[in-house]
């Protein structure tokens, strides 16, 4: 199945997974590995992510990735080794084209939702675009983001929900926001369940966040209607260099998405009659 038919309006339940940033060619490489077998034992789209730059941390001093030269050669590597399609963010209109001749499909970060050249450069590249919801931002309002992407040329197009922010340093989910994005957008509506748990300002110079809520919230997203899921794992969180308080530890995966299934199994037509 292709990538592009993932990111239109009644595709199947996928999943978009991966490291926060791009580490050790063997750390990567063994997150694609392990993505893929779960992809292939439950028969269940995946898509690799992660990000060659992290142009929007917290501090000056935070490592941001290995840029985008190096950065292509290791997501081509992986796409290479393990055939999982892949997604990269993009934060500047330069890196469009070159980001696209490599990856399956390109993602707007959401505090960059409302840039008009980016999404417009992002779309004219044909990939499909993942345009993740500003954090200040109504599901609804996320109608004009794509269809910037779309009349750009952009081959699909998706919306992920990752919390609206609560006060400061607090981000809240609301349910009602997958059907009324799904009806806004006429796009796939993506659940980002680490992201959503971050504590923006809580740590020393980075984001904080609390991953134990990562579970809970991911089951309900799924019975709220979400049609996809955005989850970065790692192997060893404490110690990535990036996003280390709010990623799902790889070994908690597929345990997570036994669960998953067997919600959208349980709830069966039901998920189609909310999208009525």
């Amino acid at each position: 199945m292709s990538v592009t038919s993932l990111f239109r309006p009644g595709a199947p339940f996928f999943l978009i997974a991966g490291p926060c940033v791009l580490e050790t060619d063997r750390l990567n490489l063994g997150i694609a590995e392990a993505l893929a077998r779960i992809s292939e034992e439950l028969a269940l789209p995946v898509i690799f992510k992660a990000s060659f730059d992290k142009a929007n941390r917290s501090s000056l001093t935070s490592g941001r990735g290995p840029g985008l030269e190096e950065g292509m050669r290791k997501l081509a590597e992986i796409r290479a080794a393990t055939g999982l399609p892949i997604l990269t963010d993009v934060h500047e209109v330069s890196q469009c084209a070159a980001a696209a001749e490599v990856v399956d499909a390109l993602q707007i970060p959401a505090f960059l939702c409302r840039q008009t050249n980016l999404l417009l450069a992002a779309g004219a590249t044909g990939r499909p675009v993942n345009v993740k919801k500003g954090q200040w931002m109504a599901p609804e309002e996320m109608r004009g983001a794509v269809e910037k992407v779309r009349s750009a040329g952009a081959s699909g197009a998706a919306v992920t929900e990752r919390g609206t922010f609560f006060g400061y340093g607090n981000l809240v989910v609301d349910m009602r926001s997958f059907t009324a994005a799904r009806d806004a957008c006429e796009a796939p509506i993506v659940f980002d369940g680490t992201h959503s748990v971050q504590r923006p300002g809580q740590g020393t110079g980075m984001s904080g966040g609390e991953p134990r809520f990562i579970p809970p919230l991911v089951r309900a997203a799924v019975a709220a209607g979400a049609d996809a899921l955005f989850l970065e794992v790692h192997p060893d969180p404490a110690g990535a260099p990036s996003d280390a308080t709010n990623m799902l530890p790889l070994l908690r995966l597929r345990p997570l998405l036994d669960e998953v299934l067997g919600i959208r199994a349980a709830l069966g037509a039901g998920l189609e009659g909310a999208r009525e």
